[in-house]
Order: C-alpha cells, then sequence, then structure tokens
C-alpha cells in the first residue's frame, strides 16, 4: 500500500465518523485527517487497521476503537494553547492527535504504565516532529501531581472516581474518565467541587495505578 492509500484509507474512517455524527467539530476532524490512525498499530499493513473496533498493540492494551476517540476527543472540547494530560496514552494515538489540536501554543504530557508502549508511543510521536508532545511512564501517583491541566483524557475504566486527578485540573478544566461502564465528562467548578455527566455503555482496559 502506497502513502496515498493510507491517507485515502484514513479519510474514508473520518468520512464514516462524520456521517454517524460522532466526529463535528471542525478541529477534531481535521486532526482526524492529519494523524494517521496506521501510524499508532502495530502492523500497520494489516488490513482492519481503520475498522471501528479496537486493536491489540501488545501487553494486554489496545488501541481504542475509532468511534470511542472521536466521541471522546469531542466530549474534551480541547482548545489551541491548553495545556492537556492523556492518561492511558498506549500507542500515542490520542497524545497525537491531541498535539495537534492545541498547535505549538499548547502542550500535550501523555502517561503511560507499560515501559514498551512509553517507547512505541515516543517513536510514533516522532514521525510527526511534534515539539509540543511527549509520553513519559507513569508513577507511583496517578496523573502528574503538583501540575495543573486545562483538560484530562483518560483511556482506561477506573473502579471509581479518582479525585486527585479533579485537583490537578483547572477552574473552568475538564476531565473525560471512563469510571466503570460508563464515561463520565467532569467540569472543575471555583470552589473545587465539580459538575459531570454520565454517557452509559462502553468498555475499556482497567485502569491501574
Amino acid at each position: 500500500m502506497l502513502e496515498r492509500d493510507f491517507k485515502a484509507a484514513n479519510n474514508r474512517m473520518v468520512d464514516y465518523l462524520v456521517n454517524v455524527g460522532t466526529l463535528r467539530s471542525n478541529r477534531v476532524i481535521e486532526a482526524f485527517r492529519n494523524i494517521n490512525r496506521a501510524d499508532f498499530v502495530v502492523d500497520r499493513y494489516s488490513k482492519n487497521i481503520y475498522e471501528d473496533y479496537p486493536l491489540s498493540i501488545g501487553n494486554g492494551q489496545t488501541i481504542s476503537q475509532p468511534r470511542t476517540v472521536a466521541m471522546m476527543l469531542e466530549m474534551l472540547s480541547p482548545n489551541e494553547a491548553d495545556k492537556i494530560l492523556d492518561i492511558g496514552s498506549g500507542s500515542g494515538w490520542t497524545t497525537a492527535l491531541l498535539a495537534y489540536i492545541v498547535g505549538e501554543s499548547g502542550s500535550v504530557v501523555g502517561v503511560e504504565r507499560v515501559g514498551e508502549l512509553v517507547k512505541f508511543g515516543n517513536t510514533n510521536l516522532k514521525k510527526y516532529k511534534f515539539k509540543n508532545a511527549k509520553i513519559v511512564e507513569a508513577g507511583d501517583e496517578l496523573g502528574i501531581p503538583d501540575e495543573e491541566f486545562d483538560r484530562i483524557l483518560v483511556s482506561a475504566a477506573a473502579a471509581e472516581l479518582p479525585y486527585e486527578l479533579i485537583e490537578q485540573l483547572r477552574v473552568g478544566g475538564k476531565l473525560i474518565i471512563p469510571i466503570r461502564s460508563s464515561i463520565f465528562e467532569i467540569i472543575k467548578k471555583e470552589d473545587g467541587s465539580f459538575d459531570a455527566n454520565e454517557h452509559y455503555g462502553f468498555t475499556f482496559v482497567p485502569l491501574i495505578y
């Protein structure tokens, strides 16, 4: 397959996500068109790269279903110049999509607990020469304590809401996190409390920390 064929196939995937109503905002659509899913899978010549289901990336982890990633990024509503934390970055696909969206004036830090995937994800990011994105290995605490972010995306399911992530959100910031079989949109308020909106019926690998 030639590079133009990969681009055409990726665009067909994006067209599908737009047609089913999952992708809606121009900046997110543009990111999906410019960041090719094939650059973040184990075998870019596999026939099922652009199908709407998750794929294994080894170590018991997956690159998420395109429709789920699109939905979560639309929920996250990232903006240019945002500082974003991407927890469970895996192969780096979401990290790259977010890096494209926030642009050079923003920054994205991916956090991944599997050392081999930290290397894999960073290798994939280098394909796009991002200066505003990196993936680091997870420490003993969830997220990056003592830092604040405009947006936090979690791509693994927690058993309950980790309040330490809310502490890492700036006022008005948004956290998107799967909890059990739902995805929650959480917005931090000025008094430190938060509003939450629940979306039912999802399956993710477990969040371990």
